[in-house]
């Protein structure tokens, strides 16, 4: 009995040693792992669609749906532009005397009239074009003179043909040193009745001052500033609307062809131009070409003002036409809704075309005619955020 007990005993403990050693062996490639800098097994987290609303079932009857109706109407091609002077009406006001600038009476930006002073000019161009004049005039007179005197000996048979004839060419040249005196005056306006050296520079046109280049006591002329040019005029009841259309696109666009114009700051004014460019280099970024708009400007129309240019080709499409409520505008993006069942709505973007009569708005991409939609997509989407 006794050795049974020992033999058991030793079992016993046998059996614990290896329990034991297997136990510190598990701990340890435990560590080992965890030391190993392993990454944890992937888990898959199930993540909600943003573009989903959810509603409860006793609310689904206050989000009526209605089915998209139809409608063929031409093509629409829209861009972006911006309001440009026209060229053709920019003038540049133009100093031809050189010198200093003692005063201006306009300034950038404001309305004048074809022959109002603009500025005036101290020049010494003025000072030798009067003393040129008035030598000139000296010597026309004395030119004239010679010629009477020798035509009256000639009456007499005092002197030759000869010599009457080469009077007759001096008095001609005098007359000719005085016209160019006499214009060079003009072209620096003075007033030969009353000179100075103070000249006033005109406005050639009726316009508005877009560009201003000199100020008080500044240099005017290409002597003494470099550029003749003073002031820039431009006549805005005719502008350009400068558009950037890409290249898939150019050909459904024309010379002559007509476009709208929407402004963002007069949405319920429309205007009308038509196409006198399509520009012959594209960017080579954007891949666009400048197209040209002439329109006539109401008043409304102000340089840099961006536009939104719309063409209508002559080929029809089939468009969605759904209540203007059934759009919803956010973030820049038009969007509705349509049902995706079990109570389910989904935001749907879309590219909305023209505002149709009956408070409708036109799709031109996103959903096809037939399609159901949520006819109030503002209520919708509210109930969603709550």
């Amino acid at each position: 009995m006794i050795r049974r007990s020992y033999s058991t005993s030793y079992q016993t403990i046998a059996i614990s040693l290896v329990t034991a050693v297997g136990l510190l062996l598990t701990a340890c490639k435990k560590k080992d792992d965890d030391a190993s800098g392993a990454p944890p097994p992937a888990r898959v987290t199930q993540v909600q669609d943003m573009n989903l609303i959810t509603v409860a079932p006793a609310k689904t009857s206050l989000f009526p749906i209605q089915a998209a109706e139809k409608i063929e109407a031409p093509s629409q091609l829209t861009a972006t532009g911006s309001v440009a002077p026209d060229i053709g009406r920019t003038i540049p006001v133009i100093s031809l005397a050189s010198g200093r600038v003692v005063e201006i009476h306009v300034r950038l930006d404001d309305a004048v009239q074809k022959g109002q002073l603009l500025m005036k000019v101290q020049s010494p161009d003025v000072t030798n074009a009067w003393a040129a004049y008035r030598k000139a005039v000296n010597d026309e007179q004395l030119a004239n003179k010679a010629y009477i005197r020798q035509k009256e000996l000639y009456d007499h048979g005092a002197v030759s043909q000869a010599t009457v004839e080469v009077a007759e060419n001096g008095e001609n040249d005098a007359k000719e040193a005085l016209n160019a005196a006499q214009e060079q005056l003009r072209l620096y306006n003075v007033d030969m009745s009353h000179p100075s050296s103070i000249v006033g520079v005109y406005s050639p046109a009726t316009g508005v001052i877009i560009s201003q280049n000199v100020t008080n006591a500044a240099a005017a002329g290409v002597t003494y500033a470099g550029s003749s040019t003073a002031f820039t005029i431009a006549d805005l009841t005719h502008v350009w609307i400068l558009c950037d259309v890409f290249e898939n696109d150019l050909p459904k666009l024309q010379l002559g062809q007509e476009a709208q114009i929407r402004i963002s700051a007069y949405p319920d004014r429309v205007l009308t131009g038509h196409i006198s460019d399509v520009g012959p280099v594209l960017d080579p970024n954007l891949r666009t070409a400048k197209v040209r708009i002439e329109v006539a400007n109401p008043g409304i129309l102000k340089l840099g003002m961006f536009v939104t240019a719309i063409f209508s080709s002559r080929k029809s499409e089939i468009h969605a036409v759904v209540p203007a409520t059934a759009v919803l505008h956010l973030h820049d993006r038009n969007w509705v809704f349509t049902p995706a069942g079990n109570g389910q709505f989904k935001r749907t973007e879309i590219h909305a075309g023209r505002t149709l009569d009956g408070n409708r708005q036109e799709i031109l991409t996103g959903i096809e005619p037939g399609q159901q939609v949520v006819t109030n997509a503002l209520a919708l989407e509210t109930e969603g955020n709550q």
